[in-house]
């Protein structure tokens, strides 16, 4: 049976938000509530309005104890239901639909405030001490794929040790495994961060975020030469500059076996902001998927900015959109950024981003050449339905 679709709009922060200010979410999120029963109400005194009159008035507050004060009824939407959603959504759009939808702001505002964020609340992260490993509190894996890391000293140190927040990401046609988005590397979070990299196999790094902007938003965790990091050593050749990105590529060696791993660096997306064309971050998508490619059985391309769900979602959704349009010659932004956020919560941050996401798309399909005959109206939102959520929507960092 068919409910109408009707959820909170997400609150929207920029990513250069410190943790102490996101407001943490409430445990019981998912979970409904049932709402009190409410007793009749009592009949109001009226004050004596004669002039003159020797009547004392008595006030019994005694029914004001906190004991006896009705709680507010809030109204969530189970976990279940939040799932299901995510994993119905959607809406393909052919190119000429695409490019109508992308300059129709309003309605792809009210779009993305009804994606359900599915932000983790940390009752269900069930490890001592990951706090300390968690750039902004409230940007927590997602339990069921997040990534563990499997090196000796991290398996023999417990369930701290072989944490990084790190989540592994599908790609296009939902291959597993094809990303993995995480945070900013941390002081004391860079030797997990190359463990990782080590671990996955990774051919990629994609960093999208400057070192500081306003405030740290990354620590610089490659060698301007050499350097060791924890069991790893790692050897930096020359940087190439690209059109809005740099491009390094990196040497890692344990023991006596060594792998190559290219880092790319966009750091021309503004703060707080969108890029101002979507040129440059088409272009990174184009050559971090080449180069993917020329592996051939590549690992998971590690993609990151700051908290790892905003603009690095950006890049990833930006890739399968494009991979869409290539091979299906539509792109279903709806359902990517929904399946994004089945394997992350959170993933594109802003209704900014998400405008800029359907502009990108557009732009690539004009790339290809794509034409069809359809009228240009985009279809009606495909979603499966839910009641109101009292959850908080995820703090913006």
């Amino acid at each position: 049976m068919s409910l109408e679709y009707a959820l909170v709009p997400h609150t929207t922060m920029s990513e250069s938000v410190e943790a102490s200010s996101l407001p943490s979410l409430p445990v019981d999120q998912y979970q409904s509530a049932s709402c009190p029963t409410v007793s009749a109400p009592r009949k109001p005194v009226r004050l004596q309005e004669r002039r003159g009159s020797n009547v004392s008035l008595v006030l019994d507050v005694s029914s004001l104890s906190l004991s006896a004060v009705e709680p507010m009824c809030s109204i969530s939407t189970p976990k279940e239901t939040i799932l299901h959603l995510l994993r119905t959504s959607t809406r393909p759009l052919t190119p000429s639909q695409l490019q109508t939808a992308s300059e129709e702001t309003s309605k792809l505002n009210t779009e993305y405030q009804k994606i359900p964020p599915n932000v983790v609340n940390p009752a269900e992260l069930d490890i001592p001490g990951h706090a300390l490993k968690d750039r902004y509190k409230t940007i927590l894996p997602n339990p069921e794929t997040r990534v563990c890391l499997r090196h000796p000293a991290a398996e023999t140190g417990g369930a701290t040790e072989i944490y990084i927040n790190a989540n592994y990401i599908k790609g296009h046609n939902g291959a597993p495994n094809t990303y993995i988005a995480t945070q900013g590397p941390m002081q004391n979070t860079v030797n997990d961060f190359w463990e990782m990299v080590w671990q996955e196999d990774s051919p990629s790094i994609v960093m999208i975020t400057k070192l500081k902007e306003r405030k740290e938003k990354c620590e610089l965790y490659w060698p301007e030469d050499e350097g060791s990091y924890g069991r790893l050593e790692i050897r930096t050749s020359i940087a190439n500059e690209c059109d809005g990105y740099t491009v390094r590529d990196m040497v890692i060696r344990r023991d006596s076996e060594s792998r190559l791993v290219r880092h790319y660096w966009y750091c021309s997306w503004p703060d707080h902001q969108t890029p101002d064309c979507t040129g440059p971050l088409l272009r990174l998508v184009a050559d971090v998927e080449e180069h993917r490619l020329s592996f051939t059985n590549p690992g998971a391309t590690i993609v990151h900015c700051s908290a790892g769900i905003g603009r690095t979602g950006c890049f990833i959704a930006s890739s399968i959109g494009c991979l869409q349009l290539k091979h299906t010659r539509k792109a279903d932004v709806l359902g990517i950024v929904c399946k994004l956020r089945l394997d992350r919560g959170g993933m594109i941050q802003t209704s900014e981003q998400y405008q800029f996401l359907y502009l990108t798309l557009a732009h690539y399909s004009q790339q290809l050449g794509d034409t069809d005959n359809s009228s240009g109206s985009p279809n009606p939102v495909q979603t499966s339905s839910t009641t109101e959520t009292g959850a908080e929507s995820p703090a913006k960092t």
